[in-house]
């Protein structure tokens, strides 16, 4: 997949509209992923004006969802103040970003506040492209949005993949391309739309461990025997049980190629983490290619202190799942065209 390079591009002078990942907590830690797209942006004299979204306002204003806390944090990440802007599009934001100097950079408000984002309204997109002369994807975790902030705006600028984006890609990508076999999907956690990627993935994968709330979405129907293994749960549904945990590990020893989606019970109530704990110590041990993706899952591999252990965590959940099941995102077909 031929995505354009953003380190060949002239950037000094251009104001860059940079689409970040803001949809963060109390864990500012993934912040620290967009660190490299950042010091090349501002080391090469660039405006930077950061856009992003955090939870689901509904195109309403809600003040505990602003993006303000979030400057400091970002500019101890890119070591240069951040100066925030409470206003996405309108005259606040335009004066902001015309005066912007070299080498500086601003952060505007939520996205979401405005109900073009999530509709990908045409004006909405236009308008948020005027502010800027260029546009840097670095959001993959939410690539798999039709939304303005991803894939309107591109049809207006000039476009590139930031350079965790584009790792992002290359790692996913080797999944696709030539995985070494067997390849073992461990997925997990309580969204229901995931039984439909587990459907998608059994034309790639040799066999998909299921565990969570997912089971209970099958009911009494496993719609592939051979290769989907439903996990049972303990009495109380809150974790997988200990004969599963042996029979998942049985098939993480052999696996070739191991990607992790999910965790396997409500581990981070302390009393239900043994099924997610053994599990993802087997695959830490195993000698295949590993690679994790999603809040939960990162979250737990953390706690777990097996970062190391994986060869890559992926930002994003659901668009890791979509792009393994699709081969793109349309983030991704927006900065090819």
């Amino acid at each position: 997949m031929n995505l354009p390079s953003l380190e060949k591009v002239k950037v000094s002078g251009k104001k860059i509209i940079l689409r970040l990942d803001l949809d963060v907590d109390e864990d500012y830690s993934r912040l620290e992923l967009a660190e490299e797209t950042l010091d090349f942006l501002v080391k090469n004299m660039a405006k930077v004006i950061i856009i992003g979204h955090k939870g689901r306002p509904k195109g309403k204003i809600d003040r505990g969802l602003s993006l303000a806390p979030i400057s400091s944090v970002l500019g101890g990440v890119v070591g240069e103040k951040v100066n925030f802007v409470g206003d996405i599009i309108g005259a606040k934001a335009q004066e902001a970003a015309q005066k912007l100097p070299d080498g500086e950079l601003i952060l505007l408000e939520n996205l979401r506040f405005d109900s073009g984002e999530e509709q990908n309204d045409e004006k909405f997109s236009k308008s948020l492209a005027e502010l800027g002369e260029i546009f840097v994807n670095e959001a993959f975790a939410v690539s798999h949005r039709e939304h303005a902030s991803i894939v309107g705006i591109a049809k207006s600028l000039p476009h590139f993949p930031g350079f965790r984006f584009v790792n992002e890609v290359e790692n996913l990508g080797r999944i696709l391309d030539a995985p070494e076999k067997p390849v073992v999907l461990v997925i997990g956690g309580i969204k229901k739309d995931k039984v439909e990627y587990i459907k998608n993935f059994a034309r790639m994968a040799d066999k998909i461990l299921v565990g969570g709330l997912l089971p209970a979405y099958f009911g009494q129907k496993n719609p592939n025997p051979e290769k989907i293994i439903l996990a049972k749960l303990t009495d109380d549904g809150f974790d997988i049980a200990a004969d599963t945990i042996s029979r998942f590990k049985e098939e993480i020893a052999v696996a070739g190629t191991i990607v992790v989606a999910g965790v396997q019970g409500k581990y981070e109530d302390g009393i239900h983490k043994q099924g997610t704990l053994e599990v993802f110590k087997a695959i830490a041990n195993s000698n295949a290619f590993k690679l994790a993706g999603g809040g939960d899952a990162e979250a737990a591999i953390t706690e777990f202190g097996l970062n190391d252990k994986f060869d890559w965590i992926s930002v994003g959940g659901g668009a890791m799942l979509e792009f393994l099941a699709k081969g793109t995102l349309p983030g991704i077909e927006a900065l090819l065209t």
